[in-house]
């Protein structure tokens, strides 16, 4: 029996489910939304929060704020609720409706910015606001996750020892890329471990966070309209992109094998199973990071008319299989 205190004390580590035969390909998703924050990004945020009131730059009269397309500003949110933070997420309108109201739920204020900044899209914008915040009160306290090391580090020391742990035979490592602190902390991990590991970095066309040219992206979560400050591409094997649509038919599929994870997550396993089926071998120990759970994605990923009049009537069909994605070593 467990007893906790604080939400953030309750994390389920050691979860994996077996997708082989959903998609045909020997994969395991490491499950990271079974916490009260429903995501990956709980690890992040507690770090940040942690190492902010360590280092002394976060005081019982400072108001959290931090920009955020969902899933970390729920675990903000959240974690500022159980330490008697004010918590400001700034977001965009991508963001969810069910997140909104969760944050909001949960004590944060959000704060919608409705303009796109010229060069940076709907981020520019958010962290404009953000410093506009930040340099109208000297109370604001900017945990900036898009630079933080605490973001990585998190992972360095939970994350990759978590499935390490469990899979001491590991080959290939498949991570979805956003603010790239899972990514980084877990290639970090993994570079000095005992064997070779590929790392597989799985990225949204329309992020420009390995270069490219920017595109429309709707899904929140993954990819990035500018270079990661946190991103060092001599610990990334390979980058695989993977087009919107057929993020929201992975989604599908795993739905109707009664699985229903988040936009991330489909972005990730379409990109692994790309991966596996373009290489031919069964005999790869192969995992990929889940980061969060599909409630938040009801009324987009999964709403038919949603998906329609953004991507058409392809994406519904979750017989077909993933395009072959864009891919490129590094």
């Amino acid at each position: 029996m467990s007893v906790i205190t604080v939400p953030q004390a309750f994390d389920e580590e050691e979860l994996y489910v077996d997708i082989e035969r959903i998609f045909g390909q020997a994969l395991l998703l490491k499950c990271e939304g079974f916490n009260f924050a429903g995501s990956i990004k709980l690890k992040a945020a507690a770090e940040m929060v942690a190492s902010a009131e360590r280092d002394g730059s976060l005081t019982s009269e400072s108001v959290l704020v931090e920009s955020s397309s969902g899933n970390l500003g729920v675990a903000l949110s959240m974690i500022a609720a159980s330490k008697g933070y004010r918590f400001v997420c700034v977001t965009d309108s991508r963001c969810n409706l069910a997140t909104r109201l969760m944050m909001e739920a949960l004590g944060g204020e959000v704060h919608l910015v409705a303009g796109q900044e010229a060069d940076g899209g709907f981020l520019g914008a958010r962290l404009d606001h953000v410093r506009h915040l930040c340099a109208s009160d000297d109370r604001y306290v900017w945990l900036s996750q898009y630079s933080n090391p605490a973001n990585w580090k998190a992972h360095y020391r939970t994350t990759a020892p978590e499935i390490a742990r469990s899979f001491p035979l590991l080959d290939v490592l498949f991570v979805g890329a956003g603010t790239t602190g899972t990514l980084m902390g877990c290639a970090r991990y993994f570079r000095t471990w005992h064997r070779p590991v590929r790392v597989v970095a799985v990225d949204t066309i329309g992020s420009v966070a390995f270069g490219g040219d920017a595109g429309r992206r709707m899904i929140p979560g993954l990819g990035m309209s500018m270079r990661p400050p946190l991103l060092d591409e001599s610990y990334v094997d390979e980058v695989v992109r993977v087009e919107e649509a057929d993020t929201i038919r992975t989604c599908r599929r795993l739905a109707r094998s009664g699985f229903l994870f988040g936009g991330s997550t489909g972005t990730v396993v379409s990109g692994a199973i790309d991966w596996l089926a373009r290489h031919g071998t069964r005999d790869l120990t192969a995992v990929a990071i889940a980061p969060d759970l599909g409630e938040r994605y009801l009324d987009t990923v999964y709403q038919d008319n949603w998906v329609q009049d953004l991507y058409g009537e392809g994406p519904l069909d979750t017989t077909r299989l993933p395009s072959r994605h864009a891919r490129s070593p590094l």
